[in-house]
């Protein structure tokens, strides 16, 4: 599930959002000072971030375009009771990806969330994932690059799978011999190597997205 990030000073309207969103099975952090989020959305890995804009010590504007200096990429949702065209139109200059006006409904919310996790293709849209130029269809356990069919097997399909949908997040050779060859495989560790070798030889030969992690194992960034 994606991770989403609440940085809200009303304390009130965070533990409302969190209890939303951790009802339907996201995974939620939170803050309730601008420099406390900012801290967390530049140093960890957040799907979504919902980005209050009146915040003490640091405001939703300035997390804002520090973000977007720092070349981070994550999807913002300003949360603002300033509903006038200026407030607006600088949120999206500065790097915000949507807004919505407080009050709000949970139902609104989620509509903005998903739409945002659709953006990224991190959300099943009739079957179909998509990360930068690639196409995955899992039901046929196809992958495309701009239309263009390539040819995986079946275990290098599941480790793209695996890899995209914990996209960012540092996995051990254990982790990933445990969720794709399962807890009775009793072979060599070195077999996650191989895969990975291959898959990246098929999709991402100079390792710009499938990275090594010293001492741990691989990411997909």
């Amino acid at each position: 599930m994606a991770k989403i990030l609440i940085i809200e000073d009303e304390q009130a309207i965070q533990r409302m959002i969190e209890y939303d969103l951790s009802q339907i099975g996201y995974e939620v952090d939170s803050a309730l000072d601008g420099f406390e989020g900012y801290k967390k959305a530049s140093t960890k890995h957040y799907d979504i971030v919902l980005l209050d804009l009146m915040l003490p010590n640091m405001d939703g504007m300035e997390i804002c375009k520090k973000l977007r200096e720092e070349g981070n990429d994550v999807y913002i949702i300003m949360l603002t009771a300033l509903d006038d065209e200026y407030n607006v139109i600088k949120g999206f200059d500065v790097g915000a990806d949507d807004y919505i006006k407080k009050p709000f409904s949970p139902r609104e919310l989620l509509a903005r969330i998903k739409a945002g996790l659709r953006r990224q293709g991190l959300m099943k849209n009739d079957d179909i994932l998509y990360y930068n130029d690639l196409k995955l269809v899992q039901s046929s356990y196809e992958v495309y690059r701009n239309d263009e069919k390539i040819d995986l097997t079946l275990k290098e399909f599941e480790l793209l799978l695996y890899l995209l949908k914990n996209k960012g997040k540092a996995l051990s050779r254990d982790q990933l011999l445990t969720n794709l060859w399962g807890f009775s495989y009793d072979g060599d560790s070195r077999v996650v190597d191989v895969h990975i070798f291959k898959l990246r030889d098929k999709i991402d030969p100079d390792a710009n997205h499938i990275k090594t992690v010293r001492g741990i194992g691989y990411k997909l960034v």
